[in-house]
């Protein structure tokens, strides 16, 4: 683990903290443009979100009625019945996004795909980054106002789905994840950028209760015109 690395674990909690912890939880509404643009708006209501700290595995309910829930692994996702059967499957989910563009419509297991992913990378962010197969380099830092946040770009191993193979994340003086660059694959490739803030303690971990996602610039500045994607969290818990 690099220098910068260790202060950014230790800034949230702490890795013997976390090793300690195998599930968390937390109150998500989200929203924003891109599930307008791929047919699937999102609608305010508040959800239930769990995912695995050591495993790639989330679920959120309701989802798509009051009595279903998703239930996401890399190679497998499913929408379910909250007392067990299941509604929807598709194996290796990825390979349902080949060719597709900004524009190319969602179906209800694409945007389950893409909440399970997304969300429990958010949720284990930055401790998935000390986990098995990723590698992590120290990269120029990014100015914002009058701030400095060091940064670190993160190949991340095939077997974690996730926006794109190398993503960057930058960091306060507080060793605090502020800013999330990568590239959205699963539509169509471009280019985004995550503020986030409003940090909130949980059990020990520092978690940011807000994200925002934006379209970024060939020299980087996200265009602010756009909210691409938003998540509120809350009730966030750790066990």
């Amino acid at each position: 683990m690099n220098e910068l690395l260790a202060q950014v674990i230790q800034g949230h909690g702490g890795m013997a903290r976390w090793r300690g912890l195998t599930e968390g939880h937390a109150t998500i509404v989200s929203g924003g443009d891109l599930f307008t643009i791929k047919g699937v708006p999102q609608d305010p209501a508040p959800r239930e979100m769990t995912v695995r700290l050591h495993e790639e595995w989330a679920s959120v309910r309701p989802f798509g009625a009051h009595d279903q829930k998703t239930d996401f692994t890399p190679g497998r996702v499913r929408i379910e019945k909250l007392d067990g059967p299941v509604v929807a499957e598709r194996l290796d989910p990825r390979t349902s996004f080949d060719g597709h563009v900004l524009e190319s419509p969602w179906d209800a297991l694409d945007r389950a795909y893409f909440n399970g992913y997304a969300l429990w990378t958010y949720l284990t962010t930055p401790f998935l980054l000390t986990m098995p197969g990723f590698t992590v380099t120290e990269i120029e830092a990014w100015r914002e106002g009058g701030e400095v946040w060091r940064g670190v770009r993160a190949a991340f191993p095939p077997e974690i789905a996730s926006h794109s193979d190398d993503q960057e994340f930058y960091f306060d003086s507080d060793g605090l994840l502020r800013r999330h660059d990568y590239h959205v694959d699963v539509a169509g490739g471009f280019a985004a950028t995550q503020y986030v803030g409003d940090y909130a303690e949980a059990d020990g971990i520092m978690v940011p209760t807000r994200r925002r996602a934006y379209r970024r610039s060939a020299d980087g500045r996200p265009r602010l015109d756009q909210v691409m994607v938003s998540i509120d969290l809350s009730n966030i818990r750790f066990h």
